[in-house]
């Protein structure tokens, strides 16, 4: 495998004030923040050609900084984490920006890989990802994410709820095959990305607090691609713990085998 042609940088932006978990950036998962198990994922996939934290915060930048990656501040007022990417793409050249969320944990850097090396040949204006919804997830959990598409792989709908609602199925189970979870990262082409930005905020966007959804709801269409790479995502404090087993598992495991990260489910 080798770096696309093309510019791709990853943005991982990261706020403290998180409503529902402050300061979950630099919560410590096995001795190193969060944002640092991100980080290094992003660096570590040879389709990147530049990964930055975007950030208001003194103390994430610090942080950042104290593990030697790189970061910019950005001021003002951002809305989601889309529009703090977008403000990142105002000051740097590039061609397509990758928005990969700073609680979002990819357990193989060809995580990140298999949006962007089909994107590029895509056409696509923004991508993204989707997997399988494991049978054990809880298809009812709001902090998992939803995906629906069409035939050729165009998101229909993202949401909270368990969608598609399978009518005759009264315990809700997840269906493999039809359930999707969706990641939390998404790749933009430059002008589509700053485009997005400038549009407001949707009545949907709002009701779910889903960012993509302001896309959908003007007319931008969203490519999702299936990925069997796994992820680990922490939303709320109580997740902490989990995870960090679980990476701690993953590590142990992938030093013993030299894995990629496929066998692991999330």
């Amino acid at each position: 495998m080798t770096k696309t042609s093309r510019s791709v940088t990853v943005v991982i932006p990261a706020r403290y004030g998180s409503s529902r978990f402050p300061g979950k950036p630099l919560v410590k998962l096995n001795g190193k923040p969060m944002i640092q198990h991100v980080y290094e994922r992003a660096v570590a996939c040879r389709a990147v050609s530049d990964v930055l934290v975007a950030t208001d915060d003194e103390r994430i930048k610090h942080a950042v900084e104290q593990f030697g990656g790189r970061v910019v501040m950005v001021s003002g007022e951002c809305r989601t984490g889309t529009d703090r990417v977008a403000a990142v793409a105002r000051m740097f050249a590039g061609e397509y920006f990758l928005d990969l969320q700073g609680d979002e944990i990819p357990l193989s850097p060809d995580l990140l890989t298999d949006l962007i090396e089909p994107f590029a040949d895509s056409g696509a204006g923004i991508g993204t990802l989707k997997r399988v919804m494991d049978p054990t997830e809880d298809l009812l959990n709001s902090a998992v994410v939803k995906v629906v598409t069409d035939a050729r792989g165009n998101a229909l709908y993202f949401s909270r709820a368990p969608i598609p609602f399978v009518r005759d199925d009264q315990e809700q189970h997840a269906i493999g095959g039809l359930h999707y979870i969706h990641l939390g990262l998404y790749i933009y082409t430059k002008e589509t990305l700053l485009r997005f930005a400038a549009l407001p905020t949707s009545r949907l966007e709002d009701a779910e607090k889903l960012e993509q959804l302001r896309a959908l709801d003007h007319g931008i269409r969203i490519r999702v691609w299936e990925t069997k790479h796994a992820s680990l995502r922490v939303d709320r404090p109580e997740d902490v713990p989990d995870v960090a087993d679980r990476l701690q598992q993953f590590e142990a495991i992938k030093r013993e085998l030299g894995n990629s990260g496929v066998f692991f489910k999330s």
